[in-house]
């Protein structure tokens, strides 16, 4: 089961929530130029819509996942009070 390191770093968006230990959800990662799915996995249960970003593949279309803010948002910063 080869790793894809490509996709290692990418940010995506969960179509399906992941439930922690209790099974993965699907993440939609914009690599190679387009879109691609995987399964995604994560320590904690993360909702549908989240940001996450892979930290580790696992091979065969499986990623490992984090919540993921970006800090240069400017949303978010503004929301902080910075900026």
């Amino acid at each position: 089961m080869a790793q894809d390191d490509a996709v290692v770093g990418c940010t995506g968006i969960l179509v399906i929530g992941t439930r922690g230990s209790a099974g993965p959800g699907e993440v939609l990662v914009r690599v190679r130029g387009g879109s691609e799915t995987f399964l995604a996995w994560s320590d904690e249960p993360l909702s549908r819509g989240a940001t996450v970003l892979v930290i580790e593949s696992r091979g065969t279309r499986q990623v490992d996942v984090i919540e993921w803010t970006d800090p240069l948002d400017a949303t978010a910063l503004d929301a902080g009070g910075v900026g």
